[in-house]
C-alpha cells in the first residue's frame, strides 16, 4: 500500500468544529457547536448528508434526567478526510454509520459501510431501524413459511414486517392506528389488523413468532395467547411506561399454559462485528459467528438498494436548523410519515 503524503496527515490531525443537536434539559433541544477531536489513524471524517430520528429513544432522552445529551441514531455522510491507516475507503464515498445528529461525522472505519451508489441517502439511513428487528430474524426458531405476527406498525414494526416478509414468512401486522395500517398495507403486507386476531381460527394457535414492536403490555399478553405451543414472543419494543392495569400473573398464566418462549429482542444479542473462527480461542468461549449487527446492516442496505424493502412515500426530510420545533411536531404526531430524517443540506445556517 502506498503511504499517504505526510503533509496530508499533518493537515487532517487538526481539530475541527461541527454543529450538532444537543438536549440541554427536559424537552429542550438546541443546535450547538461541537468540537471534533484530532482524527485517529483508523478514522474517517466527512460532511453529514442525513441523520435518522429514533422517536422512542430520543423522546425518552428528552424526558429524562441526565443532560446534556448529544442524540443520534444513524447517519449517512460523505468521506472527506481519511486517517493514515484507513483502507478500502476513498474520498467521496458515501458511508453509513451509527452517528449523532450533527453536520460532520467522525467514525472508526471498522464501523462504517459503503452506501450502494444508486441508493438515496434518506432511504439508506433506514438500515439502522431495520437492524433492530434483524437480530430477531437472525436468532428466531421460526422458519420461512411460518406465521409471524408483528405487533405495532410504527417505524420499527413497519421495517420488521418488511424483513420477515422478504425472508419468506407469512406476515401479519397488528396496530390500532388506521394511518399506520394503511402504510403497512402500502408496503405489500396484506394481513393487517386493528387488534390481535385471537378469534381467527386460521391464525390463533398457529403463529410461530410474535415480534412485539409496541412496548405495550397488552400486545405482549395477546401475543402470548395467539402463538402456537412452544411459539416465541420476542420483546423488541421498549416498554417505556405502564399503559394498562394488566397484572404480571396474566402474562405468566399465558406463558405457562401455552408453553410460550417469551424473550428479549435485545438488538445487541449478536456481536457488532463478525469474527472468523479460530481454534486458539478455545479458552475465550468461541465468540465466533458469521452473523453480526453490521452484517445485518450490510444485507439491509443491499435490499434497500434493490427496492425489496418498500419505503417510497414514507420518509419526511426536515431541516435540523430548529430541532426544538421538529421534536414538538413529531411528538404531536404532526408528521404522517413514519420515518423522519434530518437533511443537513436543507439549511444554509449550518
Amino acid at each position: 500500500m502506498t503511504a499517504r503524503p505526510a503533509i496530508l496527515w499533518t493537515r487532517i490531525r487538526n481539530e475541527k468544529m461541527a454543529k450538532g443537536i444537543v438536549f440541554t434539559g427536559k424537552n429542550q433541544a438546541h443546535l450547538e457547536s461541537v468540537e471534533l477531536p484530532a482524527l485517529k489513524p483508523t478514522e474517517v471524517r466527512g460532511r453529514t448528508m442525513v441523520t435518522l430520528i429514533s422517536p422512542g429513544t430520543e423522546f425518552a432522552w428528552l424526558g429524562g434526567e441526565a443532560f446534556p445529551i448529544r442524540p443520534g441514531y444513524a447517519a449517512i455522510f460523505e468521506a472527506e478526510e481519511l486517517g493514515a491507516a484507513v483502507v478500502g475507503i476513498e474520498v467521496g464515498d458515501r458511508l453509513f454509520c451509527m452517528g449523532p445528529h450533527q453536520n460532520m461525522q467522525q467514525v472508526d472505519c471498522n464501523y462504517v459501510l459503503k452506501v450502494p451508489p444508486e441508493l438515496p441517502a434518506e432511504i439508506a439511513v433506514l438500515a439502522r431501524l431495520a437492524g433492530v428487528s434483524m437480530t430477531t430474524l437472525m436468532t428466531t426458531k421460526a422458519r420461512p413459511g411460518d406465521r409471524v405476527v408483528v405487533a405495532g406498525g410504527g417505524p420499527v414494526g413497519y421495517l420488521a414486517a418488511q424483513l420477515f416478509r422478504l425472508s419468506g414468512y407469512d406476515v401479519s401486522v397488528v396496530d390500532p392506528d388506521p394511518v399506520r395500517r394503511r402504510q403497512v398495507e402500502s408496503g405489500g403486507v396484506g394481513n393487517v389488523y386493528a387488534s390481535m386476531p385471537l378469534d381467527n381460527e386460521q391464525i390463533a394457535g398457529k403463529v410461530a413468532l410474535v415480534v412485539d414492536c409496541s412496548g405495550h403490555e397488552g400486545a405482549v399478553l395477546d401475543g402470548c395467547r395467539i402463538v402456537r405451543p412452544h411459539g416465541e414472543v420476542v420483546l423488541v419494543g421498549v416498554p417505556w411506561r405502564r399503559l394498562t392495569e394488566i397484572h404480571a400473573h396474566d402474562i405468566l398464566h399465558a406463558v405457562f399454559n401455552n408453553f410460550v418462549h417469551l424473550r428479549s429482542g435485545w438488538e445487541w444479542e449478536v456481536p457488532i462485528l463478525a469474527r472468523s473462527f479460530k481454534w486458539e480461542e478455545l479458552l475465550e468461549g468461541y465468540n465466533n459467528t458469521p452473523q453480526s449487527v453490521f452484517s445485518g446492516f450490510e444485507k439491509i442496505l443491499a435490499w434497500l438498494a434493490d427496492d425489496r424493502i418498500h419505503a417510497a412515500g414514507l420518509i419526511r426530510r426536515i431541516s435540523p436548523a430548529n430541532p426544538a420545533a421538529a421534536y414538538e411536531t413529531l411528538k404531536a404526531r404532526g408528521f404522517e410519515e413514519p420515518f423522519i430524517v434530518f437533511d443537513w443540506n436543507l439549511s444554509s445556517e449550518i
